[in-house]
């Protein structure tokens, strides 16, 4: 009996754990959806469930060149957190676009912390309750470790444009 216990806790305890990893898949019980959960990077975002969508949006992105050479001269001075959905339309549509600008005003695509979600907000063994996140896709900009702007669900007028008007 105990070592039956045992075995159970270890299996939800690899569980958790799994879950604690980059770019972690579970399966949504009351849909059978697939979708990332916890952190993520975008080689993650770029394969499995969410890469048809990822790459498809990334490519047909046009970001504006006079609002990339601004952000560009400026951006490595700020960190940024992006808080999404697999599950989530506008995840789908505004996160690659987002990758898109970053992109091409040259910041390092590993500096960006993702942090998927599931349906209720949750990433699970991430702590996100401090980050406030109502809507998804939420990017959080940082300078000096505080918090100077975002963008929430989509941008007001283009991914480029909020960004340049929150680091200028």
């Amino acid at each position: 009996m105990k070592v039956k216990n045992l075995l159970f806790i270890l299996v939800v305890l690899l569980g958790y754990e799994a879950i604690g990893q980059m770019n972690s898949t579970v399966v949504d019980i009351n849909t059978g959806e697939k979708m990332l959960m916890g952190y993520c990077d975008k080689k993650g975002l770029e394969k499995g469930v969410y890469g048809a969508y990822f790459d498809s949006q990334y490519d047909i992105y046009n970001p504006s060149d006079s609002y990339i050479s601004k952000i560009s001269d400026k951006i490595d001075e700020y960190e940024i957190t992006i808080v999404m959905g697999t599950w989530c339309i506008d995840s789908k549509k505004e996160v690659p676009h987002f990758y898109k600008v970053l992109n091409e005003a040259g910041y390092n695509d590993k500096r960006v912390k993702v942090i998927a979600v599931n349906k209720r907000k949750e990433a699970i063994l991430v702590d996100i309750n401090d980050l406030n996140i109502e809507r998804v896709p939420t990017m959080i900009i940082y300078k000096d470790d505080k918090e100077v702007g975002r963008i929430i669900e989509s941008p007001k007028k283009s991914h480029e444009q909020d960004l340049w008007k929150i680091i200028r």
